[in-house]
């Protein structure tokens, strides 16, 4: 494991205030995001049966975790490593239409991540898709996307700094 704590680290927040922050984070963005970009929130599987094709292997080298299910004639099913292909089936599946999409949370288990500061064996990732047609697929589209994006972010920054005891510094660069 190559995880590196600074010398003289000192957290702004203790253990329980990070979790409280990071949670209001997340739903002030998610809620931004999906007002941007008219995302609805829909569950994601934990795990899926490997027969479907909907587990994205990544690069092909990482081996799932798996299990057989007691109640399903003793079917195999593997933890999501990535939803890539999941959310294009769920996008025809909940019917959505050009310009609307989905965001979901992912939880997942990748047995085989190099483990450091960024990297870890459990994966709460989360994730979105939306429906274009080939008339959306231009620079112009993808420009006006990272910007509905980036006021996502703006608008969380704003909310979270007027709600809690940070300061603007808080979120500069050291």
């Amino acid at each position: 494991m190559k995880l590196q704590v600074p010398e003289n680290y000192q957290p702004l927040l203790g253990l329980r205030d990070t979790e409280v922050a990071i949670k209001k984070l997340k739903d002030y963005f998610e809620y931004a995001l999906a007002y941007e970009l008219y995302l609805t929130r829909v569950s994601a599987p934990l795990f899926v049966k490997p027969e479907t094709g909907l587990n994205d292997n990544l690069n092909g080298t990482e081996r799932p975790v798996n299990f057989d299910l007691l109640d399903d004639n003793g079917a195999n099913v593997e933890v999501v490593h990535s939803l890539a292909k999941w959310k294009r089936m769920a996008l025809g599946r909940y019917g959505f239409q050009i310009d609307e999409g989905l965001y979901t949370d992912m939880n997942a288990i990748r047995r085989d991540e190099e483990l450091d500061n960024i990297h870890s064996i459990y994966v709460d990732q989360w994730d979105w898709e939306k429906v274009l047609d080939k008339s959306m697929r231009h620079e112009d589209y993808l420009r006006t996307t990272v910007e509905k994006i980036y006021n996502a972010f703006l608008k969380t920054e704003t909310t979270f700094i007027r709600n809690t005891r940070f300061s603007q510094n808080a979120f500069q660069p050291r």
